[in-house]
């Protein structure tokens, strides 16, 4: 079926389940979090297929945010909200190469792909940049929040509990399931402009929401929204070109030497990538009494630009000794490549829903795409130079592109069996095609290693794959006694590229009393792994070196001895407690514990020759020189001659136990003087590879620290909100735990070292005024005393011109840790206008 046929599918069913359908009508006030006594009203839709089921009696822990408190957050950016209101999520704050342009986020300290998002109850697509680099985030291919504008939101619910059973693939840290505005009438419009301390990464965003009324029943709710972002920097130059005192590297021809040292460094490492982003959503239903129609969707278009680290004067030059033999565009004074971006995402869902007889039903589709141009542009392809004598400034690197079509079938019904509560009968199907494609870099940029910075995707790389599943589900919830709720799912699905799975959940809880209730869940679940895990393919050439990422899914991957991709499997079990010790006081603690088995990895690089000496330890029975060079000729691939050629791919090459504990509370309490709204919330969080099937040389122990260490372990977070008549003071303070990774230097005989981003304490401030009914003023500060990650620890050693002399290899002088949790930009400031008509 064409896509255009699947895109006007989508316009009339819609995908979901069947309870998540009714967040489109539910009129429920904006709301904080199940400690609040305000929300013990709000009608939940994440986690259950029960309806009507509110908040404050769920069965598992689950954080409700409304437009409100995400509006009181300086940065227009769900992921930012979302990390700083909810001490068990992590965004990532910066990234390497196409990372920079699909920033994810993490759940109870696992990888984004093991939280699923929803949009109104439907699922998300996701992402089709996969983020290769190791690192904490590598393998994320999860959906983008950042492409939802905050206007078009009126609550996100963050089920903080594995829900695999309940979603399918992806639900094993949680959900988040972003709820859209659903007013007929009014709107809101929002202007915000902000910048970094050393007044970098400035920030300008618009954005309006609008409800108009269809006919007597129905509604369409429509929001629009800009964002630019300008670059950050890092740093304060490169050892390439001096040291950290400013002395000249004493390793420059002499011919070069005026060149360098009239070079300003300022501004050359980049830090947050520039982008503008264009979005807009909709949200729409009518009525027609004996059953609904409901649709909403976006459209989204990001243009990014991100700096790739600099190349010194002699670089592209026929002679790098000879100025006058030098690319005349760049080579001259040397170069900051740049990697651009162009991002396409669309997504469309429609339905149909009623009620037949007391049967409840819901007929539901979605498609959704995201499509990735990539460029490199203000570069050089340095053999193409050498060898022609000429080379183009700008190249295409290829594109990415995925697409996701799910429809689903969802059917409710409630029995009277002379229980206390009637006993909810809830079964359905899903069916879901999912597509990936990469699409190969233009001539100049696929020539031997490609434009400066970031190669081009060959041929070989070149690809399109597609896969689909099937999915059957029953689930039973009851009250077999006043107090005590059971809610009991078993799943079953079938994929096209892996085969079958079943698993099921246990929910639980009791009410003692008005004061104390328990509850509990037991759970199995999986994640099948993503299309660009499973295909990814690409050649990267250097003149001394190439690697090639082998797709799992391939028979070069297969020489090695790895196998395709399987499933991640997971165990979930969870406890806790909820308190009401007094008046307005609601307080929250849950425990929980999560095995991973199967966890997919990156590998390290598998290498064949060294430094032009063939290497000869046994891979598959073979040495691994014959192997790894078998494994790249089974991909088509041609390497030039270079003395170092590797390969790595992902696998399911770990397990990994994950347990912690989460706590919630608030109390709000009127003032003679004014309102003032307490709450604290606080996670711990520790992660342990429990088997590492891959061998230290495959899977180190620096990739270990990236999943045990690099996050931290604790966050707590004091939320003091006053208002009084058109006045209002919001101040969050938080502490997070210490973050750590192991490093290396750059020369050998050293390390691995500790790198270490210290425990701190981040302020967070803004101060409201309503000027008048449909006007507010704010101003304020997220990291309000500029806190920033530690400047890695000088080697215990002097080290030759041009080498680094940190503990983590960096080239860039005085560049921060980026591991930690709060970025390495320091203190951002912000104003913003608020208007409601």
């Amino acid at each position: 079926m064409s896509r255009v046929s699947r895109t006007f599918i989508s316009i009339l069913l819609a995908s979901s389940t069947f309870s998540a359908a009714h967040a489109q009508t539910t009129q429920a006030e904006p709301t904080l979090d199940e400690a609040a006594p305000a929300d013990e009203n709000v009608i939940m839709v994440t986690g259950t297929r029960a309806t009507g089921q509110q908040a404050a009696d769920s069965a598992s822990p689950i954080r409700l945010l409304g437009a409100e408190e995400l509006g009181r957050v300086g940065q227009p950016n769900l992921n930012q909200a979302l990390t700083q209101l909810v001490p068990s999520f992590s965004a990532q704050t910066q990234g390497t190469d196409m990372s920079n342009f699909s920033l994810s986020a993490r759940l109870r300290g696992l990888n984004p792909n093991h939280t699923l998002v929803l949009v109104n109850g439907k699922r998300r697509h996701g992402s089709a940049i996969l983020q290769v680099i190791a690192g904490p985030f590598q393998g994320s291919a999860a959906p983008s929040i950042d492409l939802i504008p905050p206007d078009a939101v009126q609550r996100i619910e963050v089920f903080q509990e594995g829900a695999a059973a309940v979603y399918g693939s992806d639900a094993i840290a949680g959900v988040v399931n972003i709820i859209l505005k659903s007013n007929d009438q009014g709107g809101t419009a929002k202007v915000t402009g902000g910048q970094y301390y050393d007044s970098e990464g400035e920030t300008l965003s618009v954005s309006g929401n609008l409800g108009f009324p269809i006919g007597d029943n129905g509604f369409l709710n429509l929001t629009l929204f800009h964002r630019r972002n300008g670059h950050t920097f890092q740093g304060d130059g490169q050892t390439s070109v001096r040291d950290i005192d400013g002395n000249l590297a004493t390793n420059i021809p002499a011919a070069f030497v005026p060149i360098y040292d009239a070079l300003d460094l300022k501004n050359i490492n980049g830090g947050q990538a520039k982008s503008d982003l264009n979005i807009a959503f909709y949200n729409a239903g009518y009525d027609f009494g004996d059953f609904e129609f409901y649709s909403f969707g976006n459209v989204a278009r990001r243009e990014g630009e991100a700096y790739q680290g600099y190349r010194v004067p002699n670089r592209i030059c026929t002679s790098s000794s000879d100025p006058t033999t030098c690319f005349a565009d760049t080579g001259t004074t040397g170069m900051v490549p740049l990697q651009k971006v162009v991002q396409d995402q669309y997504s469309v869902t429609g339905g149909f829903r009623g009620d037949i007889g007391g049967w409840e039903w819901d007929l539901s589709s979605t498609y959704g795409s995201d499509g990735n141009d990539i460029f490199t542009i203000e570069s050089a392809n340095r053999s193409l130079f050498i060898d022609t004598g000429f080379t183009p400034t700008d190249f295409y690197n290829g594109s990415f592109s995925l697409t996701q079509w799910t429809n689903t079938l969802d059917i409710q019904h409630d029995v009277e069996i002379g229980l206390a509560e009637p006993l909810t009968i809830a079964f359905g199907a899903e069916y879901r095609e999912e597509t990936y494609g990469i699409s190969p870099g233009d001539y100049g940029s696929r020539y031997k290693e490609g434009g400066q910075s970031f190669p081009g995707y060959s041929l070989t790389d070149a690809g399109d794959y597609s896969r689909d599943s099937k999915s059957a589900y029953l689930n039973f919830i009851t009250n077999p006694v006043e107090g005590w709720v059971v809610d009991i799912a078993g799943r079953y699905e079938d994929y096209s590229d892996f085969g079958d799975t079943v698993i099921g959940k246990l929910t639980t809880r009791y009410d003692f009393t008005d004061e104390i209730a328990v509850r509990g869940t037991v759970s199995t679940g999986f994640r099948a792994p993503t299309m660009g895990e499973s295909y990814y393919s690409a050649t990267n050439v250097a003149p001394t070196s190439a690697s090639v990422q082998l797709p799992p899914n391939s028979e070069a991957a297969a020489l090695l001895g790895f196998s395709p991709l399987k499933p991640e499997k997971s165990k979930n079990y969870s406890a806790g407690v909820v308190l009401r010790p007094a008046d307005r006081l609601v307080v929250s603690l849950d425990g929980y514990y999560i095995t991973i088995k199967d966890r997919i990895a990156g590998t390290s690089a598998i290498r064949g020759l060294v430094n032009g000496v063939p290497q000869t330890n046994l891979i598959n029975g073979i040495p691994a020189y014959d192997a790894v060079m078998a494994a790249i000729a089974a991909r088509g691939t041609v390497i030039d001659n270079v003395p170092t050629v590797s390969v790595q791919t992902f696998t399911n090459g770990i397990d990994t136990r994950t347990w912690g504990l989460d706590f919630s509370a608030r109390y709000p309490v009127d003032l003679a003087f004014g309102e003032l709204d307490l709450s604290l919330n606080a996670n711990y969080n520790e992660t342990k590879v429990t088997e590492n099937r891959l061998g230290e040389a495959l899977f180190t122990a620096q990739a270990e620290s990236y999943l045990e260490t690099a996050q931290p372990k604790y966050k707590a977070t004091l939320g003091v909100l006053f208002t009084k008549d058109a006045f209002s003071i919001n101040l969050r303070q938080s502490y997070q735990g210490k973050s750590t990774i192991l490093v290396f230097p750059a020369i050998s005989g050293y390390g691995p070292y500790e790198g270490v981003v210290e425990a701190t304490p981040l302020t967070d401030l803004e101060v409201g005024y309503e000027f008048t009914d449909w006007m507010k003023f704010s101003i304020g500060a997220n990291n309000l005393f500029n806190k920033k990650p530690e400047i890695p620890e000088l080697l215990p050693v002097a080290v030759a011109s041009g080498t680094s002399p940190y503990v983590n290899g960096t080239t860039t002088i005085n560049s921060r840790y980026g591991h930690g949790s709060y970025g390495s930009n320091g203190g951002y400031y912000y104003a913003r206008l608020d208007f409601n008509f």
